[in-house]
Formats: structure tokens, C-alpha cells, sequence
């Protein structure tokens, strides 16, 4: 069972980026996968959240009209499209995934409630 994340990079302020979460040894339909980010100094934060099962889908205020996050069952993977990117957004990226199902997504689940972590992915925005 895995996460893969990737994506990451180093990117201008107001440029975009789209990390990738795949998932492997478990199919992601009757699971909610999260993102949560963490960066120096600081506490880690849950950016945003899909269902799979629904297509719900939740985000933290700071990312709001900035960041998507979608689904492809048939690939196995979660995205998250990261647009309008402040330098604020810096940070390691975690995607996590806590079986359920679930639907109707009102909130990030806390991260320990999450069975599966992937390894990280930088974000850095910089002039």
C-alpha cells in the first residue's frame, strides 16, 4: 500500500502548479484523500479533501478559489491544482488517505485520521 506524491517545484509568485497523488495496493473509490502541507517552523495545516465516492470536496479558507482538487478512479490518482500561488503556499505537501466511504464532505479530516501518507512533495514560491 502507497502514496506517491509529486508535482512539486519551484515557482513565481501568481504562477500555478499541479501535484499528483497516486495510490497503489488499494483502490481509492471508498476512500477520502486529503492534502495537508507543512511549512518551516510551522504547524502542518489540511489544505483541502476529496471523496472518492462522491466527488465531494472541501478546502481550507487560505486556499479557497485558488485550489482545485479532483479525481481520476480509472488512473488511481488525486490532483490538486494550485493556482494564483502566494509565497505564503511554501511548504511540504502530504496527500493522505482514511478509508470511508464518505459523502457530502463538510470539513478536512484531522490527520490522524488518516490510514496512509504519502512522502512529501516542496512547493517553494519565490521570485
Amino acid at each position: 500500500v502507497q502514496l506517491q506524491a509529486s508535482g512539486g517545484g519551484l515557482v513565481q509568485p501568481g504562477g500555478f502548479l499541479r501535484l499528483s497523488c497516486a495510490a497503489s495496493g488499494f483502490i481509492l473509490d471508498d476512500y477520502v484523500i486529503g492534502w495537508f502541507r507543512q511549512a518551516p517552523g510551522k504547524e502542518s495545516e489540511g489544505v483541502s479533501c476529496i471523496s472518492a465516492s462522491d466527488g465531494s470536496t472541501y478546502y481550507a479558507d487560505s486556499v479557497k478559489g485558488r485550489f482545485t482538487i479532483s479525481t481520476d478512479n480509472a488512473k488511481n490518482t488525486v490532483y490538486l491544482q494550485m493556482n494564483s500561488l502566494k509565497p505564503e503556499d511554501t511548504a511540504v505537501y502530504y496527500c493522505a488517505a482514511v478509508q470511508g466511504p464518505y459523502y457530502g464532505l463538510l470539513g478536512i479530516f484531522p490527520s490522524y485520521e488518516y490510514d496512509y501518507w504519502g512522502q512529501g512533495t516542496l512547493v517553494t514560491v519565490s521570485s
